[in-house]
Parts: C-alpha cells; sequence; structure tokens
C-alpha cells in the first residue's frame, strides 16, 4: 500500500489528507485498529523514531508519551519502585515486564500532560503493556509487532475504535526530508546524531565525575529533545524523563517549566501526597488533577468548604511552601539536557532548584565562562557536545 487516505488534516476544515511514499515504494506501516489523523501520525513517527534511538542507546525497551509533536514522556524499562507504581497508578498491576515499566515511566513522569497521549513502543507490545494502555485515555499507539494477546485487548478499546499501528522496524528512510510549508519545499539532511561516550566526553566543568547511569540519562535527555518542539529542555532521573519544557521562546523559560514538572514528579512522592484519601468514585484522572492543584499555588481550589468533600474522604492538610521546599530539597542526582547551550547562568540557578547534578548541552554562548562558573558553584558536572538538537 503506497498511500493512506486521513480523516482530516490537523484540523477537520483541511481537506483532502492523506500520507503517502513519494517514490512509489509501500508504506513501513500497517493500520491493524482504527482510524488514524495526520496528528496521530505526526506523533507516532516522531516517537517511533525516539524510542528506536533510546533502545539502541541504552540496550533498553523504551516508550514515550506523545501530545502535539512532543513527548511528555520517554523512558527505558527499569524497574518500577512501590512509590513510583504507587504515583503512577500500577500499583494494582503487580510485576510488570520491562516494556510495561517503561511505559508506566513515561506515562506517569507527567500525567496531566500525557492525558490523551500517542503511545511509541520500541519494542513488540505484550499482554502487560497493553493491559496497562487498556486503562488509560489513550488515542493510539505504534509499535513493531504485538503478540496475539496484546493486540485483542488494544482492538477492544474505544469500541474497536482504538488507532494501532505496526511500523516496519527495518524501515530506513531516505537521508534527505523534505516537507511544505506555503507551498514551498523544504530540504534537509536528517538528523542522524548518535549519542554515545564520544559525544559526552567534553567536560568543561571542574567536576569530572559523570557515572554510567548518568551518562543513560544524559542520552534520553539528548535523544528527547532530538524529538521535542524547540526550544526545549529535559530534566531526566533513573532512566525516565521527568521533566519537559517544550517550544517555548526563551531558554529560561524552557527551564523553568522542565523544572516545574520535576518539581511535580518529586513532589508526588510525598508521604503527605501519598496519603491523601480520595473517594472511591474518584478516577485516575480527576486524582491527578486534584493532586496537581493540591502541590500548586491554587491548592484551595480542592481544599475549600464545599470542594474537598466531592473528592477526598477527609480534608487534607495545607501542603506548605516550606514543607514542598523542604521535601524538593531532598531530590538529588537530576539529569538536565538542553536543545542549545544557555545563553545565561539563570538558567542553572534553576536547574539547581530541582536537584540538577549532571548537565549535557552544545556550549557556544558568549557567556559560557559564566554558566561553567555557576555549574562549579553548585558542584555541577557539565559536558558540552557541541551538537545543536533544533527540531521543527
Amino acid at each position: 500500500m503506497n498511500e493512506l487516505a486521513l480523516k482530516y488534516g490537523c484540523n477537520p476544515n483541511q481537506k483532502p489528507s492523506r500520507i503517502f511514499m513519494e517514490d512509489g515504494s509501500d508504506l513501513p506501516i500497517q493500520v491493524l485498529s482504527g482510524r488514524p489523523g495526520y496528528i496521530n501520525f505526526l506523533d507516532a513517527f516522531n516517537g517511533w523514531q525516539l524510542v528506536r534511538e533510546l533502545k539502541a542507546a541504552t540496550g533498553l525497551p523504551a516508550a514515550t508519551s506523545f501530545k502535539h509533536v512532543s513527548p511528555a514522556g520517554a523512558a527505558v524499562g527499569l524497574p518500577l519502585t512501590d512509590t513510583l507504581a504507587k504515583i503512577y497508578w500500577v500499583d494494582d498491576l503487580g510485576e510488570l515486564s520491562p516494556l510495561a515499566c517503561a511505559y508506566a515511566r513515561a506515562r506517569g513522569a507527567d500525567r496531566m500532560s500525557s492525558f490523551g497521549d500517542f503511545i511509541s513502543l520500541s519494542d513488540v507490545c505484550d499482554k502487560d503493556t497493553a493491559l496497562l494502555i487498556k486503562r488509560e485515555v489513550s488515542d493510539g499507539v505504534i509499535a513493531p509487532g504485538y503478540t496475539d494477546e496484546a493486540l485483542e485487548i488494544l482492538k477492544a478499546k474505544k469500541k474497536g475504535n482504538y488507532n494501532v499501528i505496526q511500523i516496519d522496524p527495518d524501515y530506513v528512510p531516505d537521508p534527505i526530508e523534505r516537507k511544505q510549508v506555503f507551498g514551498i519545499t523544504f530540504e534537509q539532511g536528517r538528523n542522524e546524531l548518535k549519542v554515545d561516550d564520544e559525544l559526552l566526553a567534553n567536560i568543561v566543568t571542574e567536576n569530572k565525575e559523570i557515572p554510567e547511569s548518568a551518562k543513560i540519562d544524559m542520552a534520553i535527555a539528548l535523544i528527547t529533545l532530538k524529538y521535542t518542539q524547540s526550544n526545549s529542555v529535559c530534566f531526566v532521573k533513573d532512566g525516565q524523563a521527568i521533566g519537559i519544557g517544550a517550544g517555548q521562546q526563551s531558554r529560561i523559560h524552557c527551564t523553568r517549566l522542565a523544572g516545574s514538572k520535576a518539581d511535580n514528579w518529586f513532589l508526588r512522592q510525598c508521604p503527605k501526597v501519598l496519603g491523601l484519601k480520595f473517594k472511591d468514585t474518584i478516577g485516575r484522572a480527576d486524582r491527578d488533577n486534584a493532586i496537581d492543584l493540591y502541590i500548586g499555588e491554587d491548592y484551595m481550589d480542592v481544599l475549600a468548604d464545599g470542594a474537598w468533600e466531592r473528592i477526598f474522604e477527609e480534608k487534607p492538610e495545607v501542603f506548605t511552601r516550606e514543607e514542598k521546599r523542604a521535601w524538593l530539597d531532598q531530590l538529588q542526582d537530576v539529569t538536565l539536557g538542553s536543545d542549545a547551550f544557555f545563553p545565561f547562568s539563570d538558567n542553572i540557578d534553576r536547574a539547581q532548584r530541582s536537584g540538577v547534578k549532571y548537565i549535557a548541552q552544545p556550549g557556544g554562548s558568549i557567556r559560557d565562562d559564566l554558566v561553567i562558573d555557576a555549574c562549579n558553584k553548585y558542584g555541577m558536572a557539565m559536558v558540552y557536545t557541541g551538537i545543536r538538537l533544533f527540531h521543527h
């Protein structure tokens, strides 16, 4: 099959819409269920590239949760701690497969942004992963294959309308890519950057110690940034993105956005948040919304009289600013990646507040010396890759 008609383009008024192979070859995908749309395929193809590269760089199964052509989360398949299983709402599922762990991490890091996501998986989707996907609000999934059990589970989702795409894992695109804007064709070489130890060798700070675990996190950050709308910054901890700031015109706004998401990820693990007693009638999405409000500045939206009674079995205590700061001060050894250089040291100051110890960025600012000085002040180790990773 050389082409596939879509329901419409980015918006319902944009018709006709299709995907096709200009060289006349067959599309490298099969739609096994549903009718994916234009944005679904943008998310699917960007996400597939991301997880394929994560798997190649780490040797671990990988998953990503995409929304509007940027990842809301990305992770490799490391086992979940009891606390992570609880904040990701998978503690009732028992021991999960590595691929299911990868998706639980990718989905769970920023559950607000991942709501209604498109999923990409590096490996054949198994029953564990399909059962996890079944219970979440999602638009679809792309993977190199599906077990019979997994496919049966996914085909039943959304009354048979859930989008399930299988991609040929051996498909290799042309090294030149093109797209049209306003009837004008743009052409460039694909970004085939390989993230390896050589790319991470130029440590420019006084602290030269970067453990292997942090190098894996650097690879995750940089590969994630390759497929994140620029400007972009990515915080990573223990094999998963915990905060992604995408599409901001100012880099400090990227860092603040990603840092606030990383903070929220860690605040959810505080015993005060884990101890919230929700009513049995409150679903996962509503719990996510309530927690997001509770740990933020608008906490009275859920703690006000007449509001909390609809959500909680008993009224929670206020999570004070001082308590939140004390808990966040325990977050350590976070890795930060940036798709372009930091123009000012304020980015480093903000990163330090979210536990960042390791940084990977291209370098090349006229204020590089001030950025390095800030890293040295905090004892951080920073790598200059020399490679920018803009994605548009």
